[in-house]
């Protein structure tokens, strides 16, 4: 069975930082674009930031400069470093992958989700 394990999460106080880590488990043939998204209490799921095999990443405007991604190809894990962050990165945090099950199959998991919280 295929899973993502996430970890990493927890309470920040604003201007401080954390990583966030996401492994791929289970028998796979390859990952493609990982990322991470985030949900906050109210609202939709939104994208943070994504990376190829290559490591081409893509970043939402309001994570610019701030958030870092990256992945290891080998542990088939990808990591967030965030840093300044703000109140309102306060939500669940879900990692996302792209995953070859067998040559002719391909499918999108999602992580458990991990909450971070910036707060006083």
């Amino acid at each position: 069975q295929v899973q993502l394990v996430e970890s990493g999460g927890g309470l920040v106080q604003p201007g401080g930082s954390l990583r966030l880590s996401c492994a791929v488990s289970g028998s796979i043939l390859s990952v493609y674009i990982m990322g991470w998204y985030r949900q906050a209490p109210g609202k939709q799921r939104e994208l943070v930031a994504s990376i190829t095999v290559g490591g081409s990443t893509n970043y939402a405007d309001f994570v610019k400069g701030r958030y870092a991604i990256s992945r290891d190809n080998v542990k088939n894990t990808v990591y967030l470093q965030m840093n300044s962050l703000k109140p309102e990165d306060t939500a669940v945090y879900y990692c996302n992958a792209v995953i070859r099950i067998t040559p002719g199959y391909t499918q999108t998991y999602w992580g458990q989700g991990t909450q971070v919280t910036v707060s006083t």
